[in-house]
């Protein structure tokens, strides 16, 4: 079992709560979105960036573009997400059997990801798996889609371009969903951190890897990674929403940016 560890702080830790916040989320989503952008959740994306805050603060970033997987044919969930825990060289696969998550435990595809492991030269390291950057995911993953399994890679000091390669492989199959964790820039005043993040999302719409140079974020080489596969593979990004920890908290002083993406 790959335990849950941050179940009750930075997401909630019954079923309940969980679907109480998802019904909220979309209740403002709802409210607020313009018609003409209601055809979103038609598309199917190949692969999402998404937040990994305390629900509370990124709650409803991440749930934008899980929406949209609602109708999705996926087999796989790819979580890729950087470690904060630990340091080390490479990336991590986990090789568990089950993932523990409130409203349901979802199964690890082992055998695949033994394939991967052997594949592109991954390490196994249980140590880097309690960890809240692809943790916060999986709740949402188990609302929106249905018999799916799932895969989870932490990377800590780690190449981009091999990272990009793992990318590709995983999306030449179709019912692969690749999901690129990253909050953006951390406690700076509110107008720096907009000031920051905005080179962060152009680099994503403009799929510019030498804008990232200007941006701070934690998953940065996860964001450089799916920028590299996107260009490979002909993907299109689409910015799906930005905001910052100050729109629910209220604090302009120390804020933390929150980026949702999709490629289609």
């Amino acid at each position: 079992m790959r335990k849950a560890s941050v179940a009750g702080s930075f997401y909630p830790a019954s079923c309940n709560e969980i679907e109480t916040h998802i019904t909220y989320f979309n209740e403002v989503l709802d409210k607020n979105i313009e018609e003409k952008d209601r055809k979103l959740f038609d598309l199917k994306p190949k692969a999402l960036i998404v937040p990994h805050a305390g629900w509370v603060y990124s709650g409803f970033t991440a749930n934008f573009v899980y929406r949209m997987t609602k109708n999705f044919d996926s087999k796989r969930v790819i979580l890729i997400g950087p470690s904060h825990k630990i340091a080390y060289e490479g990336a991590s696969i986990c090789l568990e059997h089950e993932y523990e998550s409130p409203c349901k435990n979802i199964k690890i595809d082992t055998e695949y990801s033994k394939i991967l492991k052997e594949k592109f030269d991954l390490i196994n390291l249980p140590s880097a798996h309690a960890e809240h950057s692809t943790e916060v995911q999986v709740p949402f993953i188990a609302h929106y889609i249905k018999d799916v399994e799932l895969v989870e890679i932490i990377y800590s000091d780690y190449s981009p371009t091999k990272l990009s390669e793992i990318i590709n492989f995983l999306l030449e199959d179709k019912k692969n969903l690749v999901v690129i964790s990253s909050d953006l820039s951390h406690y700076y005043d509110k107008k720096t951190a907009m000031a920051l993040d905005y080179n962060c999302i152009q680099a994503v719409h403009d799929l510019d890897e030498k804008m990232l140079d200007k941006c701070e974020a934690c998953g940065k080489i996860g964001i450089n990674a799916i920028i590299k596969s996107a260009e490979d593979l002909n993907l299109t990004p689409l910015i799906v929403d930005y905001r910052t920890s100050a729109d629910a908290s209220g604090d302009e002083t120390q804020v933390v940016g929150y980026m949702s993406a999709i490629f289609v």
